[in-house]
């Protein structure tokens, strides 16, 4: 039932946007900027901005939901570092799980991944020497929680850069068994983030996605479609920006690229692969539609005293 409940939604939400009704389906909601970590390519650490509060976090939710969000990304910052009052990101999980058809979690990993979001996904950068040096002396640390978390849906995700490019086809097969899946993007240049320091050419980019399309055709889990893959190549992937909503730590609601709001766009340089993902399952691609279904589609956790 709920599968049906699922795709008449999207059938009716297709339908409706190519009519004109441009409603967002994938919300991103960062809860802080606040972090233990200060990675390399990251920004949004260096940001000082309030957290949300418990309720205003619901009530934002609860807007997302009201304009046609139903895939919805909680993000930070660390979100297991959220706290409001005696509550954090477990409570709110578990107060808004039944507005959307899948709630996530972005997490650098340092926390002990128990949790009743429907999926989460755990930063990792590169092998042991490169992780660290990207994300601080953690990565024992991160592989220990995933080992230790009880939770069936856990995939890895690696941003791609000039410091771990070389190292990611040793990293998948390291990965390997140990997660759910794998998915990529590459570093976008934000401003004062070492920008084009980090940001790989795009003959390198080409030859890593190459490297991937050749580990998924091996049955490594990589997650990624392989449309999505060599869309990526040289960005030749129509966007639909009007799909994604985010939220920011101040409450600020915004609707389109995930980078509206938060840095210049640039759209030769995007290595948003969820994005390029989304945009082409729009397009009627049937591999991204399957893999969405196929990511957003787990069966529910329930708690264990439910």
């Amino acid at each position: 039932m709920q599968r049906i409940k699922r795709a008449g939604y999207f059938v009716t939400h297709y339908v409706r946007s190519r009519l004109g009704e441009k409603r967002p389906v994938l919300g991103g909601v960062k809860l802080t900027h606040a972090c233990n970590l200060k990675c390399a390519h990251c920004p949004f650490w260096k940001r000082e901005s309030p957290s949300l509060e418990f309720d205003q976090a619901v009530s934002l939710l609860h807007k997302l939901h009201d304009m046609g969000v139903r895939l919805v990304i909680l993000e930070g910052g660390e979100p297991f570092l959220w706290k409001s009052g005696d509550r954090g990101v477990r409570d709110l999980v578990n107060a808004t799980k039944d507005l959307f058809f899948s709630v996530g979690i972005t997490t650098n990993g340092t926390f002990p991944i128990e949790v009743d979001a429907d999926i989460v996904w755990v930063s990792i950068d590169g092998l042991k020497k490169t992780h660290n040096t990207i994300r601080g002396n953690v990565f024992d640390r991160v592989m220990e929680n995933i080992e230790n978390s009880s939770h069936p849906n856990i995939y890895a995700h690696v941003t791609i850069n000039r410091l771990n490019w070389r190292e990611i086809s040793n990293l998948v097969d390291f990965l390997s068994g140990r997660v759910q899946g794998i998915t990529i993007q590459f570093h976008y240049p934000y401003e004062g983030v070492d920008g084009d320091d980090l940001l790989l050419p795009d003959y390198r980019r080409r030859d890593v996605l190459d490297q991937l399309i050749l580990l998924k055709e091996e049955g490594y889990p990589i997650s990624d479609s392989y449309a999505c893959l060599e869309a990526l190549k040289n960005n030749s992937w129509k966007c639909h920006p009007w799909m994604i909503a985010s939220v920011e730590p101040d409450g600020t609601l915004t609707h389109g690229c995930y980078l509206k709001g938060r840095a210049d766009i640039s759209c030769d340089r995007c290595g948003f692969a969820a994005h390029t993902e989304i945009s082409l399952a729009y397009s009627g691609v049937l591999e991204s539609i399957w893999l969405g279904n196929k990511i957003f589609n787990k069966p529910r956790r329930t708690r264990p005293n439910a």
